[in-house]
């Protein structure tokens, strides 16, 4: 029998925040919901992909252009239709989740940003927050013209001088980050500028290429065999009884 734990249940539900993600990003929030702080193994999270695919609660699907499976919650868990994996958005939105997943290992909580005001306001890829350290997050992987930067870096200056955000965080390919760098030193005044940092953390095919995480003192660390319990419950979704994928 299929066992559906409540760490599987938020994972469920960070699954429902970020919309889709590939296995690199599920072993992550995998990691991070068993509080270890680093990912779990690509075989133990292919194996929580297919239990939840054996319950009805994950789809689950290689697509050509990609290297690996790409889940996301169904109707079922979620009561939203199945993704287009080949819109153009796909390759950042699985982008925007591997970040979100590393987050999650910190200890951050993650939402999607509000819905812009009018059309000089601007949504991000996300918000994440520990405490009263709120970062609005960004994955750039095609750098935008000036004009457009110009508009973001004047919503961003805005936000950090009036909504408590702490920290814009890009996460970018190597032409992204320098576009972005150089335009907020331009339109960011020099007393926010500081608070905009870019990073170069993915290739031209959206894969990670930065840094990983380092530790961090509130994570506590469990072992393989309580990574291998967690991640093969017996309990019921639902109430209803299912064979063991």
């Amino acid at each position: 029998m299929v066992q559906v734990t409540p760490r599987d249940e938020a994972v469920l539900s960070w699954l429902d925040v970020v919309r889709l993600a590939d296995m690199e990003a599920l072993r992550w929030a995998l990691g991070a919901h068993l509080d270890i702080g680093r990912p779990v193994s690509l075989r133990n999270a292919q194996h929580w992909a297919a239990r939840m695919e054996s319950v009805g609660l994950v789809g689950r699907s290689r697509p050509t252009f990609r290297d690996g499976s790409i889940v996301w919650p169904t109707p079922q868990a979620a009561g939203k239709q199945p993704p287009n994996l080949f819109r153009q958005t796909t390759r950042h939105e699985v982008a925007v989740a591997t970040v979100s997943a590393r987050y999650v290992a910190q200890g951050f909580t993650w939402r999607r940003d509000r819905r812009p005001a009018g059309l000089l306001d601007h949504q991000v890829d996300g918000v994440a927050q520990r405490g009263r350290v709120v970062e609005l997050v960004e994955v750039e992987l095609t750098p935008k013209t000036w004009q457009r930067y110009k508009l973001i870096c004047e919503n961003h200056a805005f936000r950090l001088a009036h909504e408590g955000v702490t920290q814009i965080s890009y996460f970018c390919t190597s032409d992204a980050d320098r576009a972005i760098t150089r335009e907020a030193d331009k339109f960011i005044f020099r007393t926010e500028r500081q608070s905009l940092v870019s990073r170069h953390a993915f290739d031209p095919r959206g894969r990670w290429v930065g840094p990983e995480l380092e530790d961090r003192p509130h994570l506590t660390g469990v072992g393989p065999a309580s990574i291998e319990t967690e991640l093969d419950g017996v309990r019921v979704w639902g109430g209803t009884a299912t064979a063991r994928a």
